[in-house]
C-alpha cells in the first residue's frame, strides 16, 4: 500500500479488542521425549450413514415404541370392558334377585290380605279373585257339559259362590269391627295428645291445655268402661266415676246415660251374669262415646270432627243418587274425567263392584301414587295427573298401550310406568308412554325423544297420544275447573296441592258447571 497516496493519508482507524483461540499443541514421542501410548485408541472409519439413513433409523424406533404404547393401551381398554361385564352381570344377578324377592313379598303380602282382608282395598281384592274362579268355572262347565247336566252344575256352582259371599261379609263384619275400634282409638288419642310446636332452639315443646287435660280424663274414663273380666266392686266404682262426670252438664243425652248406670248397677247387685249385660254395656259405651264426641262436653273434638256445627251447612252441594235415591252431599259422589252428569254414590258404586264388577284397581292405584310422586318433583304445575282415577289409568295402560312396554312388549304390571314423552311439557294422557322402570329411567335422559326413536316409532307413540286426547277430550276444562275450585272439591291431592295446582298462570276459560239434579231428572 503507498503511505503518501490519498486515502493512506485519510483513513479512520478503529481498534476493537477480541479473544482469540487458544493454541494447542501435541507431542509427540521423539528423540529426548518419551510419551505413553498405553491409554491411546485405534480409531477405524466406519459406514457412512447419511441423512435419510437416520431418519427411517428413527422412524423405526418410534414405530417400536407405539406399538408397545397401544398394546398397553389396548390390554388396559380390554381389562376395563371386563370389569365393566364382571360388574353389569353382579348388578343383573342382584337386579334378578331383588325382583324375585320383591314379587315373593308382593304375593306374601296379597295372600295375607286374601286371608286377613282389612280395609276396602283388600275385600276389592277378595271379591276380584272370587271373580275370576268364577269364570274359570263357567268356561270349564260350559266346555265340559251340556243339557241339564250343565244347568245343574251352574245351579251348584252359584250356592257355592253364594256360601263364599256369605263367608266374605262375616269377614266384613270382622273387619268393620276392628276399623271402628281403631278409629275410635285414633280419635280418643288425638283429642288427649298436648299441643305441640317447635320453639326458638329447635328443640320441639309440648304443652297440656285445661281442653286436652279434659279430654284425657274423659279417654280414661272411656277405656276403663271397656275393661272386661273386673269384680263387681271394681265395675261399680267405674259406673260411680262414670256417673260423676256426666252429671255435670243437663241434657237428654246425659240423663239416658245416668238411667242406664243405674240400670246397670242394679243388676250387678241382682248378680246377673256377665254375658247378659254386654248389650246395656255397649248401650252405656256408645252413649259415652257420643258424649265424648260433642263439643260442648268436650272443646277439643271440635277441631276433629268432620260434621261441621251448623246445620245449615249440610244443605249446600246436595245431589240425587240415581241408584239409592237417597239426596247426598258431593262428597259422596265421585266424578269420572269424562262425566257430564252426577251418576250413582260410592256406596252404590262399592255395591255394584262387589255384587257384578269386582274389579281390583290396586295396582293402579300404587302406580297412580308413583306417578303423582314423580311429577311433584318437576315442580311445574303438573295439574293433569291429580285428575285421574284409578279407573282412568287402567283405561289409559290398558285400552290405549296395551298394557305392555312399547319398547319390550313387557306385559307384569308391577313393572311398567308411565313417564312423560316429552318431559318439558306436563304429564298428560297425550304426553306419556308406558315403559318398564329401567327403560323409563333411560327415557327421562332424552331431550329430544323423536330424534332418539325414530320416524316409525315416533308415529306409533303419537296414534296412541291421539287416541288418549280423544277419550278425555274434557280433560283441559276439567282441569281448570279444579284449578279454580279447588277447596269444593273431592279429590285425593299431594301435600303440596296448592302450589302443584295453583303455581302456573290461569287463563280464563269456560267452567265445568254441574248443577243439582232434580228427583223428575231420571
Amino acid at each position: 500500500m503507498k503511505r503518501s497516496c490519498r486515502e493512506t493519508q485519510t483513513v479512520t482507524q478503529k481498534n476493537e479488542r477480541c479473544q482469540t483461540t487458544s493454541d494447542t499443541s501435541t507431542q509427540m514421542t521423539k528423540t529426548g521425549c518419551w510419551v505413553s501410548d498405553r491409554e491411546d485408541k485405534i480409531i477405524i472409519p466406519g459406514k457412512y450413514v447419511s441423512a435419510d439413513d437416520k431418519f427411517a433409523y428413527m422412524l423405526r424406533q418410534v414405530i417400536i415404541l407405539q406399538s408397545y404404547f397401544r398394546r398397553w393401551k389396548a390390554r388396559k381398554y380390554v381389562d376395563s370392558i371386563r370389569q365393566d361385564h364382571i360388574r353389569r352381570i353382579e348388578w343383573e344377578k342382584k337386579e334378578e334377585e331383588r325382583k324375585r324377592k320383591e314379587k315373593e313379598r308382593r304375593l306374601r303380602e296379597e295372600y295375607q290380605r286374601r286371608m286377613q282382608p282389612l280395609g276396602k282395598e283388600d275385600f276389592d281384592l277378595v271379591y276380584h279373585a272370587l271373580e275370576l274362579w268364577r269364570r274359570e268355572e263357567v268356561e270349564n262347565i260350559n266346555a265340559t257339559k251340556s243339557g241339564p247336566e250343565r244347568k245343574a252344575a251352574l245351579a251348584g256352582l252359584m250356592d257355592e259362590e253364594t256360601q263364599l259371599i256369605a263367608s266374605i261379609q262375616r269377614h266384613k263384619l270382622i273387619a268393620k269391627t276392628e276399623t271402628n275400634k281403631k278409629k275410635k282409638k285414633g280419635f280418643l288419642d288425638r283429642c288427649a295428645a298436648p299441643k305441640e310446636w317447635i320453639g326458638f332452639d329447635g328443640m320441639p315443646t309440648k304443652m297440656d291445655t285445661p281442653y286436652t287435660m279434659r279430654a284425657k280424663d274423659l279417654k280414661m274414663t272411656y277405656e276403663s268402661l271397656d275393661k272386661r273380666y273386673l269384680t263387681r266392686e271394681e265395675r261399680l266404682d267405674i259406673l260411680l266415676q262414670l256417673k260423676l262426670t256426666v252429671k255435670e252438664h243437663d241434657c237428654k243425652l246425659t240423663k239416658d246415660i245416668v238411667e242406664l248406670i243405674d240400670r246397670e248397677a242394679d243388676l250387678l247387685m241382682r248378680g246377673t251374669k256377665e254375658k247378659n249385660l254386654e248389650g246395656l254395656r255397649q248401650r252405656i259405651s256408645t252413649l259415652f262415646l257420643q258424649y265424648i264426641k260433642t263439643p260442648l262436653f268436650n272443646p277439643e273434638a271440635a277441631n276433629l270432627l268432620k260434621v261441621p256445627e251448623d246445620p245449615s251447612s249440610l244443605r249446600k252441594n246436595i245431589y240425587y243418587c240415581r241408584g239409592c235415591g237417597n239426596y247426598l252431599p258431593s262428597t259422596d259422589f265421585e266424578l269420572t274425567t269424562n262425566a257430564r252428569t252426577i251418576g250413582r254414590c260410592r256406596k252404590c258404586k262399592d255395591l255394584d263392584g262387589e255384587g257384578r264388577l269386582r274389579e281390583d284397581f290396586s295396582r293402579y292405584r300404587s302406580l297412580l301414587q308413583s306417578i303423582r310422586e314423580t311429577e311433584e318433583s318437576y315442580s311445574d304445575s303438573s295439574r293433569i295427573i291429580f285428575l285421574l282415577t284409578e279407573a282412568d289409568l287402567r283405561y289409559l295402560a290398558e285400552n290405549i298401550w296395551g298394557a305392555q312396554s312399547v319398547l319390550s312388549q313387557w306385559e307384569d304390571t308391577y313393572d311398567l310406568t308411565l313417564v312423560r314423552w316429552n318431559k318439558r311439557k306436563e304429564w298428560s294422557p297425550w304426553n306419556c308412554i308406558l315403559l318398564t322402570n329401567e327403560e323409563a329411567r333411560a327415557h327421562s335422559k332424552l331431550a329430544k325423544p323423536e330424534e332418539a326413536y325414530g320416524t316409525v316409532f315416533t308415529q306409533k307413540v303419537k296414534y296412541r297420544h291421539i287416541l288418549g286426547k280423544q277419550h278425555f277430550a274434557s280433560m283441559p276444562k276439567l282441569s281448570d275447573y279444579m284449578n279454580k275450585n279447588l277447596k269444593n272439591v273431592n279429590m285425593p291431592l299431594p301435600s303440596n296441592a296448592d302450589k302443584v295446582m295453583f303455581g302456573g298462570v290461569r287463563k280464563k276459560e269456560e267452567t265445568l258447571s254441574l248443577p243439582p239434579l232434580a228427583e223428575g231428572a231420571m
